[in-house]
């Protein structure tokens, strides 16, 4: 195999516009998780990736570029539900010679059918920021960070489609905060049949960022559905807190 390539999305070449939101720390912390996982990913051998919000563009480009140089041929798909990311997205693409098609849809809205279990990595920094359901899916750029109650609400329709379009062995990453309670989206998945695991914790000034990763695994189809919740939230709150002093030592 040939060396590595460590190179990700050059800040200042990432497009920008008002109405985008610009790459800030979750941005900073799911590229992270991916450069953790760069070698897990190469060995993974994906044939189609995908990034659902796509924004400027930023996580989209930095994972081709991790990829490109062992993994030539995978195919690229990135969507936003706002017109104006979908070209910033298109124009950082071009800034670092790569290439993906980009869709103006919302979440995976006409994608779905075609899609279905094909995806072999999803990348998901989602509108998660706790706000008033009145603003989830407003236009402009607070679409970006407007998540609703708990910032649950696009978390929350955006799993079933992932799990419809993820492959047999699809992985997906998802961007979370602690007041999403991702423990309990590690809880949903997990009766949908896929185990879990914190890539990166990052906590800032303004929110603890926690960066997960699913996979399907079969022993969690045979997991009792209906006894697992309780254990299953102490058990995440045990392993967060043992990521979390890890990192402070």
């Amino acid at each position: 195999m040939s060396k590595m390539p460590s190179r990700i999305a050059d800040i200042m070449r990432v497009s920008s516009h008002r109405e985008v939101y610009e790459p800030c720390d979750d941005s900073f912390a799911l590229v992270d998780a991916l450069l953790a996982d760069q070698t897990n990913l190469i060995n993974h051998d994906p044939k189609l990736c995908m990034e659902i919000g796509c924004g400027s563009g930023y996580v989209i480009t930095s994972l081709i570029l991790l990829l490109k140089e062992n993994l030539p041929n995978v195919h690229y798909i990135a969507t936003d539900t706002n017109p104006i990311a979908a070209r910033v997205t298109n124009e950082t693409l071009q800034a670092h010679g790569v290439s993906a098609d980009v869709v103006c849809t919302d979440i995976a809205s006409c994608l779905e059918e075609r899609l279905a279990g094909s995806v072999d990595v999803m990348v998901v920094n989602p509108p998660y920021v706790p706000t008033p359901e009145y603003e989830v899916g407003v236009e402009g750029i607070a679409s970006a960070w407007a998540g609703g109650e708990n910032g649950r609400s696009v978390i929350d329709r955006v799993l079933p489609v992932v799990d419809r379009l993820l492959s047999g062995k699809g992985w997906f990453y998802l961007v979370t905060l602690t007041s999403n309670y991702p423990a309990e989206i590690c809880l949903v998945m997990r009766k949908r049949g896929y185990a879990s695991r914190i890539v990166v914790q990052r906590s800032t000034e303004e929110e603890n960022l926690i960066i997960l990763k699913f996979w399907r695994d079969k022993d969690e189809e045979s997991v009792d559905k209906e006894t697992l919740s309780v254990s299953f939230v102490s058990q995440f709150s045990r392993s967060l807190s043992s990521f979390m002093e890890k990192q402070w030592r």
